[in-house]
């Protein structure tokens, strides 16, 4: 293989494509696994304060997204994607757009190896990488949006073939994909009560963790978190002198 070849032709050769392909259900089936995988370790690593699976899962994700951008066919994640999916008729996308998203993946990774696998220094913001990570997995899973495809799409000025889901190509809604009236209130009622629920929780339950904390403080104005401390600060002044007798 040629540096050219390694370049520009990555992913497989399918007819009836004019560029090496991958199979888009493995890809939404590797990232469903990994994006898995990630919220266990978050949730062993905060519940129980075992830091050796985030290690673990972290370098064998730099591993893995290692071997995508050098082949497909050497990818962990991918192969166990494979294997869930191999009944079903698989969907051709674009290879060079999927690279380069995964390389995007590759690069994030990089730095946390060095936080959290070679050394561990954990701090709110090398976490909200990590959550970062997890959600692109998730939006790439549930719903076949490829950011790093769409950042490609971006910087090369032009649409490249073969999209997740035909985004690529200029076509009209078929009838089942547009909103009734009735549909866009539903929708947008759900939206608003989840938004409205999320604030909510951020804002009125308190938090145990650092990062519930950061959160909390990040959804109230100045004046709601003075109001708050003071509120605190007079609880406390009450519990410690409220019964004195003067």
């Amino acid at each position: 293989m040629n540096l050219q070849s390694f370049l520009w032709e990555y992913g497989e050769k399918v007819a009836g494509y004019d560029v090496p392909v991958i199979n888009e259900r493995e890809a939404r089936a590797a990232a469903g696994i990994l994006g898995m995988l990630g919220t266990i370790v978050i949730f062993i690593g905060i519940g129980f304060g075992h830091i050796i699976v985030a290690r673990v899962y972290l370098a064998f994700l730099f591993l893995d997204f290692s071997a995508r951008i050098i082949s497909p066919k050497y990818s962990p994640s991918l192969l166990l994607g494979k294997m869930v999916v191999q009944n079903q008729k698989p969907e051709y996308v674009g290879g060079l757009q999927k690279r380069f998203a995964w390389t995007l993946g590759w690069l994030i990774a990089i730095p946390m190896v060095d936080w959290f696998v070679i050394h561990w220094d954990i701090t709110f913001y090398k976490v909200l990488i990590c959550v970062l990570c997890i959600s692109l997995m998730f939006l790439e899973s549930a719903f076949a949006v490829c950011v790093g495809c769409m950042i490609y799409k971006a910087i090369t000025k032009e649409d490249p073939k073969y999209c997740p889901g035909g985004t690529c190509e200029i076509r009209e809604k078929e009838p089942i994909q547009i909103f009734s009236i009735p549909q866009k209130i539903i929708a947008g009622l759900t939206l608003v009560a989840l938004t409205i629920g999320l604030y909510l929780f951020l804002a009125k339950v308190p938090s145990k963790t650092f990062f519930g904390a950061f959160l909390h403080d990040a959804v109230l104005t100045k004046s709601q978190l003075k109001k708050e401390k003071e509120a605190v600060f007079e609880k406390e002044a009450n519990k410690e002198f409220g019964s004195d007798d003067f």
